[in-house]
């Protein structure tokens, strides 16, 4: 059976209609959309036709169809009209971006939630680690008799503190000489040659030194591991309660405890994709399979990307949600470079 061009046309109004409404299409709306130049008898084969294809679905209380998975992807790849972000939204982008966020792990977090707010449905940013991140300095802070503050800044110059507790006593008096040391003999290199210098220092040191350092050392290890891993941020997770999809809190159940306990499982792109739009059971994940993901990738510099994504229902505007996406992700990839620029303000676009 042909999918000709008066299917996709029919196939296009079913899918925004549903989009804009949540209800089932009838052929009488469907007729009125094209003018009256085709018969409701005509659309009614037409609609018969794409049910048997594969492209539209008929609820079983409704004389309505709705779009399948397969339509709304035929409906993206082919049929979608690509939409802009109009001034106002390219203005709250930009707001937000230029703010005052301090921390890399801020901005992507902050990230989310501007995106969550203008597209209204829950939103997550991805953070993917460094594949080689080193120390640049270490600090050794005096709390009490048994404790210090120590403080690493990596080589991307992210800071991180953590008071260390130690079995023995701890002399503040020799936390500059440890400093020290660590400063000469565990800076710029990885966490394995942290190990083995570390290692080899131990018949050289009392366990009055010895142990404050490997806790120190300790402690860099994990800030490293940390930094080299994927930091996932989700928002606005209630959104989808909104939904008339999601209503019923046994289908949102899956999805919500997704968003909220599993995000680490969320969708990501290949290395050289820059957008992907996913659609129900293209979805590995089970509890994705009635919703559908839209995300983009931007650059952080130095080696790094960041994900920036939508979950929403199938019936989602994907062409709206796109947009915002894309756009954002432009933004935060020129905040981010270099000469730290956002695209205009709402006064510069036409």
């Amino acid at each position: 059976m042909e999918l000709t061009a008066r299917k996709k046309q029919i196939l296009k109004v079913v899918t925004e209609r549903y989009i804009d409404t949540a209800e089932p299409v009838g052929s009488k709306f469907i007729a009125q959309s094209m003018g009256g130049s085709v018969s409701s008898a005509t659309i009614r084969n037409e609609l018969a036709d794409l049910v048997e294809m594969g492209y539209l679905e008929q609820p079983h209380t409704s004389a309505g169809r709705v779009p399948s998975p397969k339509g709304y992807r035929l409906y993206v790849n082919e049929l979608m009209e690509k939409k802009s972000v109009s001034a106002q939204e390219a203005a709250e982008i930009n707001e937000a971006l230029q703010g005052k966020m301090q921390g890399l792990d801020n901005v992507i977090a902050q990230a989310g939630q501007v995106v969550s707010s203008i597209v209204s449905y829950p939103a997550y940013a991805v953070a993917s680690g460094k594949s080689a991140v080193t120390i640049r300095r270490y600090d050794l802070l005096p709390v009490d008799g048994g404790s210090f503050i120590a403080v690493v800044m990596t080589d991307d110059s992210r800071v991180k503190s953590q008071i260390i507790r130690c079995g023995l006593p701890v002399d503040g008096g020799q936390l500059p000489a440890l400093a020290n040391l660590l400063n000469t003999h565990f800076t710029g290199i990885s966490a394995e040659e942290m190990g083995e210098k570390l290692m080899a220092l131990t018949g050289q040191l009392g366990g009055e030194l010895f142990m404050p350092l490997s806790q120190a050392v300790e402690y860099a290890v994990d800030v490293i591991d940390s930094s080299q891993r994927s930091h996932v941020f989700t928002t606005g997770q209630s959104q989808l309660l909104r939904q008339p999809e999601f209503q019923d809190l046994s289908r949102a159940d899956g999805l919500m405890s997704l968003l909220t306990d599993q995000k680490e499982d969320l969708p990501v792109l290949d290395e050289n994709t820059r957008m992907q739009i996913l659609i129900g059971p293209e979805n590995v994940n089970e509890a994705l399979r009635d919703a559908s993901v839209v995300v983009a990738s931007y650059d952080i510099g130095d080696n790094m990307r960041g994900l920036i994504g939508v979950v929403g229902p199938t019936r989602m505007d994907y062409a709206a949600v796109a947009a915002r996406l894309s756009y954002f992700a432009e933004s935060l990839t020129k905040m981010f470079g270099k000469n730290n620029q956002l695209p205009p303000k709402e006064d510069d676009i036409p």
